[in-house]
């Protein structure tokens, strides 16, 4: 009796932080190294090539939670323009969607150096997979009986990014099209709406070896609550970050990165979820690798931190 009461628990508690935010894309903890994935305005702004390597595995413990892997490749390729291709793969419950899209933005300088204006787009597309055998159901209807099998998607999106040395803000559209959706909280196909970001950030020198990165990170999805993510990282000798974040109403976050060389950057995230579903999780892991192809004299000339 115990156990089913258990269980009767976790799922109202799963359906209920679902159905606050059915139909979103994948969502990371680290979003301030994962930028060009929502905005491809960002896309060749660190005026070198980039590649960052990204896993989350969120709730671990329960059955079917998400898990989310980024690949993402940009540099510039000219004096204003910047190519970028990330290959991102969700998994949620029977549902698996992989996305590819090309990202290409062009950059106008505003009064001097050091203050851009950005524009990009991206367009690709995704395929999405249900396997409803991956799932027990009480009743199954005709819908749980046909699954998707590599179902393409189009997708195209753009995105506008101000930044200068030292601060950024950026607005955008990941995807312009209304398409199919696997959605946890009615346990059926639906239709997915447009996701709105707005990024920013900057960094303030506290002392000669210590500067402290504010960030924040906002989504809205029409007909979902907006989703808000807070963090401050403070950088120590441009090698060692620590760091905080909170979710608003769903999690806290502490931040660990480090600078192995010039060229390779690591970073570790783990959440401690606020909902009623930590009484059933382990916490969400998530981990990063970013390499970095600069020249030592860039590194010197012009660092960045966002």
């Amino acid at each position: 009796m115990k156990n089913i009461v258990k269980y009767i628990l976790i799922l109202l508690t799963a359906c209920n932080w679902y159905c606050a935010n059915a139909q979103q894309d994948p969502q990371f903890t680290q979003y301030m190294y994962n930028t060009m994935s929502v905005n491809p305005a960002y896309t060749g702004s660190r005026g070198h090539l980039s590649i960052l390597a990204m896993h989350r595995s969120q709730w671990v413990g329960i059955s079917g939670a998400p898990e989310s892997q980024v690949l993402a490749i940009e540099g510039p390729t000219g004096k204003n323009v910047g190519l970028g291709l990330v290959l991102m793969n969700d998994k949620l419950g029977p549902s698996n969607e992989t996305f590819l899209d090309g990202n290409f933005s062009y950059t106008l300088k505003l009064n001097d150096e050091t203050k851009k204006l950005s524009f990009g787009l991206k367009a690709g597309g995704r395929i999405f997979n249900v396997d409803f055998s991956k799932g027990s159901y009480e009743n199954p209807d005709v819908a749980f009986q046909n699954n998707i099998n590599s179902k393409f998607l189009p997708t195209i999106g753009a995105g506008v990014y101000y930044h200068t040395e030292k601060s950024y803000i950026g607005l955008s559209v990941p995807n312009f099209f209304a398409q199919e959706h696997y959605d946890a909280a009615e346990v059926n196909i639906a239709t997915e709406r447009l996701h709105y970001y707005l990024i920013g950030g900057t960094v303030y020198d506290l002392t000669d070896d210590v500067k402290l990165k504010p960030a924040f990170f906002a989504k809205w999805v029409p007909g979902a609550p907006i989703i808000a993510d807070v963090s401050v990282n403070a950088l120590i000798k441009e090698t060692l970050t620590l760091g905080l974040a909170y979710r608003w109403d769903d999690s806290f976050s502490a931040l660990l990165g480090l600078q192995i060389s010039p060229y390779l950057h690591l970073g570790y995230a783990y959440d401690f979820t606020t909902t009623d579903l930590r009484n059933y999780n382990n916490g969400t892991h998530e981990v990063f690798l970013r390499f970095e192809l600069k020249s030592e004299e860039r590194r010197l000339k012009s660092p960045r931190f966002y």
